[in-house]
């Protein structure tokens, strides 16, 4: 009893938030997503990404490994959401991108930090920095066709995580002011990408849940199956492993949603699976939670 209080207190503040997005939605008020996502992913999520990688504990050791086991653990969902895709005779474009890269972001993070505390939090920047450049580049390839990897450096993200890494590996510091000043920028990325995640999910319109759910299903069994074994495999210990598992294991990011529709892809599908599984997250994160802790 006492473990599902625990896991509760964990998952609570996250879905509450997103619930506040959403009901301020229905309740018929005003919510500039492009301009809120605009200064997250511009200055409040690099400020974020930097602060807890230049202040983190974390040995060079565990940090190159945390990094090989992400992009390993991402390579093979690759393969392997490839496959089924083929199997299954879906549209590329569509279902293979949202199937590999999860809600790393607005869910992922804040998961990290309330289960994990702050040294689980440095560990997710790392899992959702490799998930970044690759949704910037592979991820905008796989929808449109069109992708290039230079635009990973027009990204304030990807700067962020270089700077952090090198600060953290060097064991620098930023004058007291400066750090003072990101990490009040950084602390509003996790409410803002929480609320933002409740608005999105309040405004997608969907026509069909069947193929959805199914494939919801597919994406959890895989995503915490190669991330659980990639863990282990580079003997990952407790606290990074738990963060892959909960990283990966997240659902579908409401930007692929948002690429789909830029790129002329199904948007519609691709909403059925970010609402799904989503929803289904509400009851597979306490219980994988629980597992982990």
């Amino acid at each position: 009893m006492e473990l599902i209080f625990t896991v509760l207190q964990i998952v609570a503040p996250v879905f509450l938030l997103a619930a506040v997005g959403f009901t301020w939605v229905k309740c018929g008020w005003a919510y500039e997503v492009e301009f809120v996502t605009r200064i997250a992913m511009t200055l409040s999520v690099p400020a974020l990404i930097f602060v807890a990688l230049m202040k983190a504990d974390i040995s060079p050791e565990t940090l190159s490994g945390l990094f090989m086991a992400s992009v390993a653990a991402y390579l093979v969902l690759t393969i392997v959401f490839l496959i089924i895709s083929k199997v299954m005779q879906l549209d590329l474009p569509t279902f293979w991108a949202p199937l590999i890269f999860g809600n790393t972001g607005n869910l992922g993070l804040p998961l990290a930090l309330f289960a994990f505390g702050e040294t689980g939090l440095s560990y997710a920047v790392i899992v959702f920095a490799v998930m970044a450049v690759g949704s910037f580049s592979v991820g905008v390839w796989m929808v449109s066709g069109g992708g290039s990897i230079t635009k990973v450096f027009k990204e304030p993200i990807s700067w962020a995580t270089i700077l952090g890494a090198v600060f953290l590996v060097q064991g620098w510091q930023t004058p007291i002011w400066m750090t003072n000043t990101l990490e009040l920028l950084g602390q509003m990325a996790i409410p803002i990408m929480l609320i933002t995640l409740g608005v999105a999910l309040a405004r997608l319109q969907v026509t069909t849940l069947s193929r959805a759910i199914f494939l919801s299903l597919v994406k959890l069994l895989v995503s915490v199956g190669i991330a659980w074994i990639v863990g282990r495999w580079f003997g990952l210990n407790d606290i990074a492993f738990g963060v892959l598992v909960v990283q990966i294991a997240t659902p579908v990011a409401v930007t692929s949603y948002l690429l789909a529709q830029k790129y002329g892809a199904d948007a519609n599908e691709v909403a059925g699976l970010v609402i799904v599984s989503t929803a289904l997250s509400v009851i597979t994160i306490p219980v994988l939670l629980a597992v982990l802790l």
